[in-house]
């Protein structure tokens, strides 16, 4: 059985990774290079994250700075930019690109919120397909008769346990982005 909930928890470490990483792309009210680090740029006829062409420095709350290491890919980075879904205008400098980030809007951050809410859902999703997995590892032990019907039972408990650490964990964390996000 621990092997059984060991699996369960690398599991909800992976869900947990992704769940960071998806809503670290959220905007907030303050310059993150995250907005940008997986943004695909077109370089030499490839698609490219900008995190592994360019550095994203953050001189303030408000600007981002783009200091690509080849100076040939400032326009790809500048129309990668533009063509994001995050209504930003690039403002080419010399040798780097610097993006002023808006104000939010009332309205783009409750579209924020509901883009929230849906990645948590799935999180939780996933979480409860993982459960499920575990919990048919577990019947079919017993099935097998490795383990007696009350250690079934136990890891039954033990699972929903795990579970509900796992959705209190994911619940915070959603929490604590909404309240970024919120943040005027």
């Amino acid at each position: 059985m621990q092997q059984v909930l060991k699996k369960m928890e690398n599991e909800f470490a992976s869900i947990r990774e992704w769940f960071r990483s998806e809503i670290a792309s959220l905007r907030t009210g303050r310059a993150s290079p995250a907005l940008l680090e997986d943004l695909e740029v077109e370089y030499y006829g490839a698609k490219t994250p900008l995190k592994h062409i360019a550095s994203i420095s953050t001189p303030d709350a408000r600007s981002l700075v783009i200091q690509p290491w080849d100076k040939a890919a400032l326009e790809a980075i500048a129309k990668a930019i533009e063509n994001s879904p995050l209504y930003i205008v690039p403002i080419a400098d010399g040798d780097h690109i610097r993006l002023t980030l808006p104000q939010l809007t009332e309205e783009r951050r409750k579209d924020l919120l509901k883009i929230l809410s849906a990645k948590a859902e799935e999180a939780r999703v996933r979480s409860r397909r993982v459960r499920d997995e575990a919990w048919k590892d577990v019947q079919a032990a017993e099935k097998e008769k490795t383990i007696s019907e009350d250690e079934k039972f136990r890891a039954k408990d033990e699972l929903q346990k795990k579970m509900d650490g796992f959705n209190t964990e994911l619940e915070n964390v959603r929490e604590k982005k909404e309240k970024e996000i919120m943040e005027v």
